[in-house]
């Protein structure tokens, strides 16, 4: 595992983290026992940054990492998020965002948060700015250590890039989902803005081996939210329709160097970007930690191939994004 610095703060991170969406809701079940193992498992594997939010599972996800962490023996970062969870869309107060943090803090049993993020707070939320202002006197009372935002769109990027203290930014951005490179990349370098990538998978379709006689369970939000039935569409198959993001994976196939899988190649080239500080797939088993944990080890890609895929998006993907972009 190799490690990149966090800007804003003296920890080096693991460049492949671990989402832990998946163990509170949404991507079927994972029972305890299995989280704890897939916890452990990322941390043998060299991963020491973990994502959750307090609205994954009404507060499973943190609440097992809490128990995990007290038992590991391993030096970790905890980002969590608020700002979905009894306060979307209309409820924005000092006071919901303090009880937000307290109830995070209770959960993952810490004095202090790492770092918290907006969690895809409404847009214009982000234009006011009033709630930096609560989330820096947080901070100021040691309740945080460092805040961030994860956003949808990059209008919400450079909104909160304006913001001093900004710590981090927290993206989708995947082979599918190329529109920051040119848009926020050098402006969040320039920031020393820590960039999170999430869905680096594209809900799994970059992994290789979904069909589209692919079925999923009734919880799990490739099946309900497929067309942003519930929340934004971007969130699941990085807003492509999920037959066409089928065979859309099925042609990057030919670009796949042989003794690698998709996933990991695909991790690869989102490592490739200087910008990204970690990136942070999921998984519901164990033996998808490892994997996904070894893209770290793979070389670069060369000019060429990113160039090659950089004309693939263009051409063939642009076009089919769905959503706030």
């Amino acid at each position: 595992m190799h490690y990149r610095k966090f800007d804003h703060t003296d920890f080096a991170c693991s460049e492949i983290g671990l989402g832990c969406w998946q163990l509170g809701a949404d991507w079927g079940e994972v029972p305890d026992q299995q989280a704890f193992e897939i916890l452990a498992k990322a941390v043998t594997c060299g991963v020491n940054f973990f994502d959750t939010a307090d609205v994954y599972g009404d507060g499973r996800s943190e609440t097992l990492i809490g128990k995990f962490r007290r038992s590991a023996n391993a030096d970790l970062f905890i980002a969590t998020k608020l700002g979905r969870r009894g306060i979307y869309p209309n409820n924005y107060t000092e006071a919901t965002i303090r009880a937000a943090t307290e109830e995070s803090l209770r959960r993952l049993q810490m004095d202090a948060l790492d770092l918290t993020q907006l969690h895809c707070v409404p847009t214009e939320i982000l234009r006011q700015g009033e709630v930096f202002d609560w989330l820096r006197k947080l901070k100021d009372e040691g309740k945080i250590k460092h805040f961030g935002a994860s956003v949808e769109s990059m209008e919400e990027a450079h909104l909160c890039l304006k913001q001093d203290g900004l710590a981090s930014l927290q993206i989708i951005f995947n082979i599918f989902r190329q529109k920051p490179i040119a848009d926020l990349f050098e402006a969040a370098k320039a920031k020393s803005v820590a960039l999170i990538v999430r869905l680096p998978l594209a809900s799994g379709l970059l992994g290789g081996k979904l069909t589209k006689q692919s079925r999923f369970a009734e919880g799990d939000h490739r099946n309900y939210n497929r067309d942003g039935q519930f929340f934004n569409v971007g969130e699941t198959f990085a807003g492509l329709p999920f037959e066409l993001g089928v065979e859309l994976a099925d042609e990057l196939r030919q670009f796949v160097p042989e003794g690698q899988t998709m996933a990991q190649w695909v991790m690869r080239w989102i490592l490739d970007h200087d910008a990204v500080t970690v990136v942070i797939p999921g998984a519901t088993q164990v033996q998808q930690v490892a994997d996904n944990a070894s893209a770290s080890e793979l070389p670069p890609l060369s000019d060429a191939q990113h160039r090659q895929l950089r004309e693939f998006y263009e051409q063939k993907v642009a076009h089919h994004i769905r959503g706030p972009y």
